[in-house]
């Protein structure tokens, strides 16, 4: 630790006016420490008493260094390697909080505390600290019984702490971010109560929001809590106490107050132990919005992929950005409808799931069609995803599974290596087919199955185009705008003399083009949806009491194809017609993103030759959820699948899996 300290406190707000600052800094107060800013909240963690001759006479903020050891004789060895332990750990941790040079600008002094958590009576301490960690050391917990003793009000986990040198209150430090792929709508942070409040901090960028993360060291994962301090981006048309939703619509945002509590599916999460740290951008009321030219409200997310001016997909943009983008955010939780979280999750490069239906409450989340809307996750990490997947749908009581069909079922793949993509892709199928013991792997006609098994109440010459051509467009606006627009129409010109809110020519088409139908056309696209469903979990793919599965399904998500997002469009249609990424919509069953590589493209942008993400999904049957999981995680730990890292790049060594 060779770095020098700097400590510099400012308000939140320095460069308006004093009242201004003044009414805003029971908030919190942003910090600088070794060349980093940090946000302070107001909240007291707990408060130390020390011994006489330990606290300072000066008055202000110092940067504290809690280090917690359960050994029963603690050196200063020990004490190096729990520091050097927590530096590799924790992006919020640094040198600065144990270091003086620099501090002695303002007066000030770091300080450095140590508590005991081992289970021995009597503990002790052999402890010398380094000389340059500085002289202001406020000693050990009374489970020490040294001359240095000192106590806290509560239990303080390990950490990087913020010390009001004239009380003994303890706070804590939350490390800065910038947004500067435009992620996220509010950054967020916990004020107690299960509220939350918007992180009134800045840090100097382009138009770009500030994210707060509290230090890792805070959190210890235990059974009750799984995700215990992991950074969670919160799509914004979820609730949470406290905070407004906007659905990614400016009208809809001024109309409404902050919401009174945090729905179920996202307090779930909260009581395991995630840490929330912003709601995150959808495109408007979840509709399928491309960027530049659907997008008027708001700005939409950058894709940190290839050149970094590819479309970032939606509606579940933000989460798919964010996690393409920061090592810092862990996991984002989005809402499929249509494919708004794999699309993202496939062209951002990560995996994605759109769980079985109806396996999570969906109170206090934005409705768009409550016969096809889903919960589900966005991330690099497989072994959190699972993890959060088992609490999100904890009450559905999912079986797991760990034996796996062997039988492969493709549908549209390709027959030829005639592309780096396509290479990637045959690669990985023969790969996962070998995995499974030599699974069989043949081609799906879901349109040749339908002209042959049919049921009977369905006209011969109905196919499955024909059938479901109007089905989702007709479920989504007729089912969205009563629930949805039509409040917002009404409530916004109660409130602004009778005026109209603004709507993104997407949901406004669609909403539109809806009400031409009768409510009769509703009705008839249920029962279609019914009838595949029917269908479908019948006689195309079916549940196994050993596997879950008696196949796996799979489709190509992503092959590497640019969208950019300069370009200039057509206007927006109806998302009419059927396809492979309809099936689960209508079939109620999960569908799975995994990215499987990446390939390489002449970008437009940088002149440059690039790489985008290769995704495949997988289906299986409604309950299966967690088979799909294990599978993926097993495909991780035989090296099948690479968990990719954040940047134009899925991986480090730029490999392209074929």
């Amino acid at each position: 630790m060779g770095s020098t300290a700097r400590f510099k406190l400012t308000t939140l707000l320095s460069l308006l006016s004093t009242l201004v600052a003044a009414s805003s800094s029971s908030k919190g107060q942003t910090i600088e420490v070794n060349g980093n800013s940090y946000f302070m909240p107001a909240k007291v963690v707990t408060s130390l008493k020390i011994s006489q001759g330990q606290l300072s006479k000066e008055s202000g903020l110092v940067p504290l260094t809690v280090i917690r050891s359960d050994v029963s004789k603690l050196t200063t060895s020990i004490i190096n390697s729990l520091v050097n332990s927590y530096e590799a750990e924790d992006d919020v941790f640094n040198s600065g909080f144990l270091e003086t040079e620099g501090t002695k600008l303002i007066g000030l002094e770091t300080d450095i505390y140590v508590t005991y958590n081992g289970t021995s009576k009597k503990p002790s301490e052999d402890v010398t600290l380094p000389s340059n960690w500085g002289n202001k050391f406020l000693g050990f917990s009374s489970s020490y019984k040294t001359k240095k003793t000192t106590t806290s009000s509560t239990s303080i986990p390990p950490g990087p702490y913020f010390l009001d040198v004239a009380s003994g209150d303890v706070f804590e430090a939350y490390l800065l971010y910038s947004d500067v792929m435009g992620s996220f709508t509010q950054g967020l942070y916990g004020v107690g109560d299960g509220s939350y409040d918007v992180l009134t901090a800045g840090l100097q960028g382009y138009a770009s929001l500030t994210i707060g993360v509290p230090s890792r060291l805070y959190y210890t994962k235990t059974t009750k809590q799984p995700l215990a301090g992991i950074r969670l981006g919160v799509k914004d048309l979820y609730d949470i106490k406290g905070v407004k939703t906007g659905c990614g619509n400016r009208a809809y945002y001024e109309t409404y107050d902050a919401a009174n509590t945090t729905g179920p599916a996202i307090q779930s999460l909260i009581d395991a132990g995630a840490v929330i740290v912003g709601k995150m951008k959808t495109s408007q009321f979840a509709n399928g919005e491309t960027a530049t030219d659907d997008w008027v409200d708001y700005h939409s997310p950058f894709n940190a992929r290839g050149d970094g001016y590819q479309d970032p997909s939606s509606s579940s943009s933000g989460p798919g950005s964010g996690i393409g983008a920061y090592p810092w955010l862990d996991i984002a939780i989005g809402s499929d409808t249509g494919g708004s979280i794999r699309n993202p999750s496939q062209v951002n490069g990560c995996f994605g799931n759109r769980p079985s239906w109806n396996l999570v409450s969906l109170d206090d989340v934005m409705p768009m069609s409550p016969l096809l809307d889903t919960a589900g996750f966005l991330t690099r990490d497989v072994h959190l995803w699972r993890a959060a997947a088992e609490v999100l749908y904890a009450g559905a009581h999912l079986k797991s599974y760990t034996k796996y069909p062997n039988s492969i079922k493709t549908i549209d793949f390709p027959t030829t290596s005639s592309t780096e993509a396509n290479r990637v892709i045959l690669k990985f199928l023969s790969n996962l087919s070998s995995f499974l013991g030599g699974a069989n792997v043949t081609t799906l006609d879901y349109d040749s199955l339908w002209n042959f098994t049919k049921p009977s109440s369905v006209s011969a010459d109905q196919t499955l185009e024909t059938m479901l051509n109007i089905t989702y467009p007709i479920l989504i606006s007729k089912q969205q705008y009563p629930l949805v627009a039509a409040p917002l129409y009404e409530d916004y010109a109660a409130a602004n003399g009778g005026r109209k809110p603004f709507i993104d020519p997407v949901p406004l088409s669609r909403w539109d083009w809806g009400l031409e139908y009768p409510e009769s056309q509703l009705e008839a696209e249920i029962k279609n949806k019914d009838t595949f469903t029917a269908w479908w979990n019948s006689t195309v793919q079916v549940f196994d009491a050993e596997t879950c599965s008696d196949s796996l399904i799979l489709y190509v998500g992503a092959a590497a194809t640019p969208t950019y997002r300069n370009a200039y469009r057509s206007m927006p249609g109806i998302p009419s017609g059927f396809s492979a990424s309809r099936i689960a919509n209508f079939a109620g069953v999960p569908d799975m993103v995994v990215p499987i590589g990446q390939a390489k493209y002449n970008s437009t942008i940088t002149e440059q030759e690039e790489y985008l993400p290769v995704a495949i999904d997988f289906i299986a049957p409604h309950g299966c959820d967690l088979m799909i999981f294990n599978l993926v995680n097993e495909l991780v730990a035989a090296g099948i699948v690479k968990e990719p890292v954040t940047g134009s790049t899925l991986y480090d060594d730029e490999i392209t899996y074929y």
